[in-house]
């Protein structure tokens, strides 16, 4: 009965983080560019209220046409419509019942292995998060601060009561993550005058430091460049085509939270000698 309330609550949440994918960049956008007219003394369209998840409401990117509640229904809406707008009959992107079912999946995975308990709620949450970031960075190559800060104070707090780690641990694994990535990012910068990944990386890795521990660290950067290389040879990605990071820590990051345990007790064999 949980499991089937936990992946109805993923669908309906899915819906959400859809609109958070697709207008958090605007948003980002929309407040850089009334930023920048403020400092340079140009006037902002006042009467235009700032972008929001929000404003406007949600419509056909093509014809404009308002979506009613009854075309917005998780997976449904998309087959009854056959994957277009009612209206004008542009393709819907597949991208959105993908975001539905694969949130409404991992939430099912995380009742699974955590049964009804706050680590589960902590695990959904952490779903929640790390979804949008996924997509987003995917498609524009940042990671917003508003996920990355939200799931590392949502790590700390996790750990308060050493839900997934000590909170001494997830103290340090939040400073060394961000710390390492940060010492590679200058030490590449300096030998080749490129920048070899973005700040959102330091700070995801960090949130993921506050909800494992330190420990955590190395097999997390590990799991992330071995997928990013997978990802890289199946996708055929050269040398100079830009790729980012963020996605194979997020996915890494993932496993962790489903098999912390056994993958911390390997490594602690594998140091002590087998």
């Amino acid at each position: 009965m949980f499991g089937v309330a936990f992946f109805i609550f993923g669908l309906l949440l899915g819906s959400f983080l859809n609109v958070v994918i697709y207008r958090l960049p605007l948003i980002l956008e929309d407040a850089w560019t009334r930023e920048a007219k403020s400092i340079l003394g140009q006037e902002a369209d006042e009467e235009t209220p700032p972008f929001s998840l929000a404003y406007p409401p949600s419509h056909c990117p093509v014809c404009k046409t308002p979506i009613k509640p009854w075309s917005n229904i998780p997976i449904i809406s998309f087959v009854i419509q056959k994957g277009k707008c009612v209206q004008c009959h542009t393709p819907i992107s597949w991208q959105y019942p993908l975001v539905e079912l694969l949130t409404a999946v991992l939430f099912l995975l995380v009742y699974l292995r955590f049964g009804w308990n706050w680590s589960a709620l902590f695990g959904v949450a952490f779903v929640g998060l790390i979804i949008p970031m996924i997509f987003i960075d995917a498609k524009h190559q940042i990671l917003p601060d508003t996920l990355t800060f939200s799931l590392l104070w949502l790590g700390l707090i996790a750990n308060t009561h050493h839900t997934f780690t000590m909170l001494s641990d997830a103290v340090w694994g939040a400073i060394l993550g961000y710390m390492v990535l940060w010492v590679i990012y200058q030490l590449f910068k300096m030998i080749t005058g490129k920048e070899g990944m973005g700040f959102g990386d330091f700070k995801l890795l960090s949130a993921l430091g506050a909800w494992f521990g330190v420990m955590a660290l190395p097999v997390i950067a590990l799991l992330a460049s071995v997928t990013g290389l997978v990802f890289a040879i199946l996708m055929k990605i050269g040398k100079s085509q830009p790729m980012p990071f963020g996605p194979y820590l997020a996915i890494a990051g993932w496993v962790m939270l489903m098999f912390q345990r056994p993958i911390m007790q390997g490594v602690q064999w594998w140091i002590s000698g087998g």
